[in-house]
């Protein structure tokens, strides 16, 4: 009897005393915040820079993927125009050169909940919108990414915005068709603002054929 009754007063004892590694744990829990959240910046009035009109000077890689190095050269101008407060902006190029015409524009739209631009491109040769680039600009230098095809294959498309300045900008889309592992300059603009030129279009010309 007496060593039953001294069994149960140390259960007793025993269920009365603190769990140390329980107690450590759930203090340490409770001190433990969950990791910010990543706040990326806002990026809207990214392209204010480049809203006005440009001499463009730009050059064409004829046969991507070929090995080729024969490059089509085009002078031109663009214009800008801003949409949506900034959140949107058009662009209209004309150029010509010893390759013929070119008639493009480029539809860019701000996502305000990813935060990033989709450049949406045309020429007047297709009437269409090419699959869109998506990406953004960090460090003044922006880069964007889509997947199209090229004759039948599936490509990576690169277009990088970069070397910015008030007067100056350049562009440069490259193709990959190793998933990104090397990738193949085929078109390099170089635009230059003109000073004390309105915003205006282009003149009508006969669309390229």
């Amino acid at each position: 009897m007496r060593f039953r009754t001294r069994l149960l007063l140390c259960g007793l004892v025993l269920a009365l005393q603190p769990l140390p590694a329980v107690a450590q744990s759930a203090s340490g829990a409770s001190r433990t915040s969950p990791p910010p959240t990543l706040e990326r910046r806002d990026g809207q009035h990214d392209f204010d820079f480049e809203i006005g009109t440009w001499k463009t000077h730009l050059s064409r890689l004829l046969h991507p993927f070929t090995g080729s190095t024969s490059w089509a050269e085009y002078e031109g101008m663009s214009v800008v125009r801003k949409v949506w407060n900034g959140r949107a902006n058009l662009v209209e190029l004309e150029a010509s050169g010893p390759g013929g015409q070119l008639q493009a524009l480029s539809l860019r739209l701000y996502n305000p909940q990813s935060r990033q631009w989709s450049l949406n491109f045309s020429s007047s040769r297709t009437g269409t919108l090419s699959p869109p680039s998506i990406g953004e600009f960090k460090d003044g230098r922006g880069e964007f990414f889509a997947q199209e095809s090229l004759n039948g294959r599936a490509i990576l498309v690169r277009f990088v915005i970069s070397v910015i300045t008030q007067d100056s900008c350049r562009f440069e889309q490259s193709f990959s068709d190793d998933g990104g592992k090397t990738w193949e300059v085929n078109w390099i603009a170089i635009d230059t603002r003109v000073k004390g030129e309105s915003e205006k279009a282009p003149r009508d010309r006969p669309a390229a054929r």
